[in-house]
């Protein structure tokens, strides 16, 4: 074999080729960093301000369904109107009640499997749409952590008056489990009793490359208000759900947002960072699920927001081998139910499935 064929085999090494693509990343990085104190220096990326109330607004309030199986609407403190779905047990008043908190682009029906199951055993859920979301004001435009959180208080405290005798719980997935991660670990969380995190976004600017970061920063700031499709080559390569029907369902329905802002997407890698961050930091019992097959929130992230967290005690996690990302829409979603459902009720017992804490089979998959 010749030098020059050498050479060219060296080039196409993957430890060669992984150095330029680092090298790469680093010089576009400073490029864009550069670009982006001419584009941007000046302008923020956008976040829709909450409402005025109108005159006369009596506070937050919960207005029923006009009919059964219709959405309610929570009012929440500046009169914004954010729908909710509830799925009650036949008991009249259930021991433990769920505020539902879906994921990115998604909306209140995101739980329309887990909540019917859920009631059946005797909890009841309220889903409803987060700000920005769904039906709820400002749809595709990013609504900030500071009132997305304040709107899961004010919705935490309705329905703490409406049950008074009942366990109240949050649960969230994915970016609705990162805002709730940051809810609770913050100075003034919401007044529920526990908290589930499902599978929550913890990929934020710490664990972005300098390109990733680079890049956002110059387009949520240069092209904020552009909304975007994933490229069809992600969207083939990454799979949310073993649950395929669910995701054809879910990628037809008119609720969910299918194109996002530049300036929107920012602000949730702004509330994974947060998430990253808080994950053992919440002031009540914590439940992390997390899938073995995740391809959304991949395992780097979720392994470092774990390492941060350190030995939390308020803090346990479970690995489900044949979990995915979306683990409440997952075809053995009634695994996740299951385990959810019965640390509810008490979170000091063993997992019903059996699930080993995350970070040990993270660390055994690494190697």
């Amino acid at each position: 074999m010749g030098l020059s064929s050498m050479g060219s085999l060296w080039r196409r090494s993957p430890r060669v080729r992984d150095v330029r693509r680092r090298r790469t990343e680093r010089i576009l990085g400073a490029a864009l960093v550069l670009a982006a104190l001419g584009l941007g220096a000046c302008s923020t990326p956008y976040i829709q301000p909450q409402l005025i109330p109108p005159a006369g607004f009596a506070g937050p309030a919960i207005l029923e369904p006009p009919r059964p199986g219709s959405p309610g609407a929570f009012i929440v403190q500046d009169g914004a109107r954010l729908p909710y779905l509830r799925w009650s047990p036949e008991v009249a008043e259930p021991d433990v009640v769920i505020v539902a908190l879906h994921g990115m682009n998604d909306h209140n029906a995101s739980f329309r499997l887990a909540g019917p199951w859920w009631a059946r055993h005797g909890i009841e859920t309220w889903s409803f749409d987060q700000r920005g979301f769904g039906q709820a004001p400002g749809r595709g435009k990013w609504a900030g952590e500071a009132t997305m959180t304040q709107d899961l208080r004010t919705v935490v405290d309705l329905v703490r008056a409406r049950r008074p005798g009942a366990k109240i719980a949050v649960v969230g997935e994915s970016m609705g489990g990162s805002l709730a991660a940051a809810a609770f670990a913050s100075a003034e969380p919401p007044k529920a009793d526990q908290v589930v995190l499902l599978a929550p976004g913890v990929w934020g600017w710490s664990s972005q490359s300098l390109f990733n970061r680079a890049s956002l920063w110059v387009a949520a700031r240069a092209l904020g208000d552009l909304a975007v499709e994933p490229p069809e080559f992600i969207a083939r390569r990454i799979v949310a759900s073993s649950n395929l029907l669910e995701l054809y369902r879910n990628g037809r329905d008119p609720e969910s947002i299918l194109s996002t802002r530049f300036d929107t997407i920012s602000g949730l890698v702004d509330l994974m960072q947060s998430a990253s961050v808080s994950l053992g930091k919440t002031k009540v019992p914590t439940l992390m699920l997390y899938g073995a097959h995740d391809q959304v929130v991949e395992p780097g992230p979720m392994r470092r927001a774990l390492i941060n967290a350190a030995d939390a005690p308020n803090l346990q996690t479970g690995y489900y081998p044949n979990g995915w990302h979306l683990l409440n829409r997952d075809l053995d979603a009634e695994v996740m139910y299951r385990d959810v459902a019965a640390w509810l009720r008490n979170a000091k017992a063993p997992l019903p499935s059996g699930a080993e804490p995350v970070l040990p089979q993270l660390e055994r998959a690494k190697r």
